[in-house]
């Protein structure tokens, strides 16, 4: 949807997910991330 110099923002229809462009990616927020999206870990590492 956008992005900037430190997050990229994403969307599916009314769904948003900020996603940091930092790396590494702590755990916690990769977890938010995860279930943001609507995702289990499970289908996350999948698509990995």
């Amino acid at each position: 949807m956008r992005e900037g110099s430190r997050h990229i923002v994403m969307s599916k229809g009314s769904a948003f997910v900020t996603i940091p462009r930092h790396d590494p990616v702590n755990a916690y927020t990769m977890g938010g991330i995860i279930r943001d999206a609507g995702l289990t870990v499970e289908e996350f590492r999948k698509l990995l």
